[in-house]
């Protein structure tokens, strides 16, 4: 029996799981998945849990509950990547081998890359990107009275690069709402020279950041945060102040794939953009957040590489060219409150621009604007994610490759 190897049980790794035990010789071939946590979050949900829009019951199910029957399961830490031996060695010292690896690791934030932040974190220091992180946030929120809140991304690439700003949005509408938005301040400071990665995207956006009353602080290239004084301060000696600051660190990936030599200087694995296999081994997949892939970090781009995906590690079992060609595809609904949302529909060659979608000029949703009906989108996710692309349940209408009828390209 010939052994295909998931490392991760993340969202990557779980929709890898159902393709492939859908497709694959059962006769021939045994799927294994190793992951050393038993609970699956839903990281979207993450933006909420501050604003008390959801719960920890919203983002946290057992990772058995959507892995099939007939993949087994090891939960247990990994120890290294032996590629030149084709097995993996756990913390324990089992060693698992493998004909085929996947590696569906993800990525984390690393607060110590940047200078004095652990001095201040979680006391006026926070994080949403994680579950523990979100849940102190909303603590904080619960008692904070107002003053100036920053919201920081240290640098790219980062998990959901729409995240900070649906944070901000979702800020000023919950200040609102208490009644205290007069006595905040919300800044948004970034290394990028505007709100976002592309230019279309980042001018809508943009705009909306003069109607709330937000300030942005472009092309800030952090040096390190003094605890102490409540400061940023940039490489070039800028400083901005804060009474609390919202932080996205520097992500990278994995720790295991730095210990395995397989990585780049961000622990992201040098992966073939359009194939998903690895640059060094022709037997070893890549996927998701833990690729170097010049793609959004996000769950959408991830439901469309495990399609692409599938159909190129079937035909490297059946000894056949790799044919199917990820094409950078992202789909992101942009939460901007008062129940409005943007969406946007993006890969390598063509960035966000108007349109409808699904369905070439009849929608229901609207590309690159402002809508109810978005924010019912971005609501509707939670159940289509936990429902339908766990397991490996395509969503009609809506290819792996990007559409271009019914955009305004």
């Amino acid at each position: 029996m010939k052994k295909l190897l998931i490392l991760g049980a993340g969202t990557a790794g779980t929709m890898m799981a159902n393709h492939l035990h859908k497709k694959i010789n059962k006769n021939e071939w045994q799927i294994t998945i190793i992951d050393q946590d038993e609970n699956h979050y839903y990281q979207p949900g993450f933006l909420f849990i501050p604003f008390e829009i959801y719960s920890e019951k919203d983002v946290v199910k057992r990772k058995r509950q959507f892995l099939p029957d007939g993949v087994d399961f090891i939960q247990a830490p990994i120890q290294l990547i032996e590629a030149q031996k084709n097995q993996v060695q756990l913390k324990d010292g089992r060693i698992i081998p493998y004909d085929i690896l996947i590696i569906a690791t993800g990525c984390r934030i690393v607060p110590s890359e940047i200078e004095g932040l652990d001095a201040g974190w979680r006391k006026n220091i926070f994080d949403f990107y994680t579950f523990e992180g979100s849940i102190a946030l909303r603590n904080k929120l619960k008692e904070w009275k107002g003053g100036k809140l920053v919201v920081h991304l240290a640098e790219m690439p980062i998990k959901c690069p729409v995240a900070p700003l649906e944070f901000l949005f979702l800020a000023d509408w919950f200040f609102v709402k208490k009644g205290i938005r007069e006595d905040v301040e919300i800044t948004y400071v970034t290394p990028l020279g505007g709100a976002f990665t592309k230019p279309r995207a980042s001018k809508v956006l943009g705009n909306l950041f003069e109607t709330k009353n937000i300030q942005i602080v472009p092309n800030f290239n952090v040096s390190h945060v003094e605890a102490d004084h409540n400061k940023l301060v940039s490489l070039d000696g800028k400083e901005v102040e804060y009474d609390l600051l919202v932080t996205i660190p520097t992500n990278m990936g994995d720790e295991l794939i730095e210990r395995s030599g397989l990585g780049d200087e961000l622990n992201f694995v040098p992966t073939d953009k359009h194939t998903l296999q690895s640059k060094e081994y022709e037997n070893i997949f890549v996927i998701g957040d833990a690729t170097d892939i010049p793609a959004s970090k996000a769950g959408s781009v991830a439901h469309f590489e495990a399609e692409i995906l599938t159909e190129n590690i079937l035909s490297y079992i059946n000894h056949k060219p790799l044919e199917a060609k990820f094409d950078g595809h992202a789909n992101c609904y942009i939460e901007s409150g008062y129940n409005k949302a943007f969406l946007i529909d993006f890969n390598y060659d063509v960035e966000p621009v108007e349109g409808k979608f699904p369905l070439p000029g009849i929608g229901p949703f609207s590309l690159l604007k402002e809508t109810r009906i978005n924010h019912l989108g971005k609501m509707a996710f939670k159940f289509i994610y936990w429902n339908m692309l766990l397991k490996g349940i395509p969503i009609p209408t809506v290819p792996p490759h990007m559409k271009t009828s019914g955009k305004k390209l």
